[in-house]
């Protein structure tokens, strides 16, 4: 699987859509009758997505219900999971062949194994020219498989560091770290006041293992993180020193307390939530986290001291300061699912719904003509910095798919909790890459 590459900046927290509101079925309910032609003959869908509460959650609701106005003979069963439940989830529910027909797709190498599980539908000549062309060629590289597109893109999520401009300022740090000596100094005046310097839901393991991500996009070069992607070869040094580093940083103590039991998302206690309730003055992570924060916020409103830096450079790093990681949230169509699957994937593309996409997620949308109405500052940030990156690399887990990503994200937090070494990472992935 290609990694991801930079396309137009695309961004929109926006007007509302006009969907019309309507509650919506529960359970998950495979297709019965295709709709071929505009055909009243009957169709039930079941649709998977990872917003289990607040604004995301009933966007999805109204969309959904302002399909169904559009196409009156489709009914399409919602199903939310929370987010860190649904991988596993969704790769036991394609293994049995049934639902769901529309669902999550990552991109990468997690999209290339349901490919090659053949358990996706190729929907490259299904996509509209208006949404084509609204969407640009860029953006579908992380769903693209072996030259064929396998996932309409909803969102662009590079990641960097989230912060609280009242807390830094608390703390007397009047600019934001570019280096990771900058880092380490802004962590100690943190520290120094009382704060707690940076918020890691460890727990997910995901989260922790960003850390690992960035690391290594910023020690090795462009072509060893291309290199890795095309044949999983991991034996450059420069994986080695991304741990090394990592674990040195790791020692100074930065995260806070109970990092490895705190989860990412779920709830005040958890990272996205102490940076909500200003219980600490940083985060690593993609660009739904202000959305997240958001809905953690005591008035469940946007943050308004939230801002946005990239992840600093690392000294001896081979890799471009400006390179950004991240990637693109999607949908995808079950193989074998009626031509209203695709019909709903270019309904959710389009200029409006995008719009409310941005606005109920809090996030930066795929369609680019759904820009220009941004007014969070910290993903105006983000913006600035994705348009200037030299170059974007998709989440690491997602690009060497299951596998071999859940054998990195454990071996990031193996050595966090002090049972692993920087190697042990390394020859996990190696191991796992070998399997296949």
């Amino acid at each position: 699987m290609k990694k991801t590459v930079k396309g137009t900046a695309l961004v929109a927290l926006s007007a509302s859509v006009a969907l019309l509101a309507a509650g919506c079925s529960g359970g998950a309910t495979s297709s019965t009758t295709a709709s071929e032609g505009g055909s009243a003959a009957p169709v039930t869908m079941s649709f998977w997505h990872n917003s289990t509460t607040g604004d995301g959650k009933q966007y999805w609701e109204d969309t959904v219900a302002a399909f169904e106005k559009e196409h009156p003979n489709v009914t399409i069963n919602i199903q939310a999971i929370q987010n860190e439940d649904m991988d596993g989830k969704l790769q036991t529910a394609l293994a049995s062949g049934g639902d769901p027909t529309i669902f999550m797709a990552r991109g990468g190498g997690k999209l290339a194994d349901v490919v090659a599980a053949d358990q996706v539908m190729d929907i490259t000549d299904q996509i509209s020219p208006e949404v084509k062309t609204a969407l640009g060629d860029g953006i579908f590289s992380a769903f693209t498989v072996d030259g064929k597109i396998y996932g309409m893109p909803t969102s662009v999520l590079p990641g960097g560091m989230y912060y609280s401009k009242d807390l830094f300022a608390k703390a007397g740090i009047t600019a934001t770290p570019t280096t990771f000596e900058e880092l380490n100094a802004a962590v100690t005046k943190l520290k120094a006041a009382g704060i707690a310097p940076i918020a890691l839901g460890g727990k997910d393991a995901w989260p922790a293992a960003h850390w690992y991500y960035f690391m290594a996009l910023r020690d090795c070069s462009r072509d060893t993180m291309d290199k890795a992607a095309a044949t999983k070869d991991f034996s450059d040094p420069c994986w080695l020193k991304a741990g090394e580093d990592l674990q040195a940083f790791t020692a100074t103590d930065p995260f806070n307390k109970g990092y490895l039991t705190t989860s990412a998302q779920q709830g005040a206690g958890s990272s996205a939530g102490m940076i909500a309730n200003h219980k600490a003055a940083m985060e690593l992570m993609g660009a739904w986290d202000p959305g997240v924060i958001a809905d953690l916020t005591p008035d469940k409103k946007a943050l308004p001291d939230l801002g946005w830096f990239p992840f600093p450079a690392v000294t001896g790093g081979a890799g471009d300061p400006s390179a950004m990681m991240g990637g693109s949230d999607g949908f995808a169509c079950r193989k074998d699912a009626p031509s209203a699957c695709m019909d709903f994937l270019n309904f959710i593309a389009k200029k409006a719904n995008q719009e409310g996409y941005a606005t109920a997620f809090k996030t930066l949308p795929a369609n680019k003509d759904a820009k220009g109405v941004v007014t969070d500052p910290a993903l105006q940030d983000v913006l600035a910095a994705y348009d200037k990156a030299a170059y974007v690399e998709l989440w690491l887990d997602t690009q060497y798919g299951q596998n071999v990503g859940n054998a990195l994200n454990g071996g990031v937090v193996n050595m966090f909790a002090g049972k692993g070494t920087p190697a042990d990472i390394v020859a996990a992935v190696k191991s796992a890459a070998a399997k296949g």
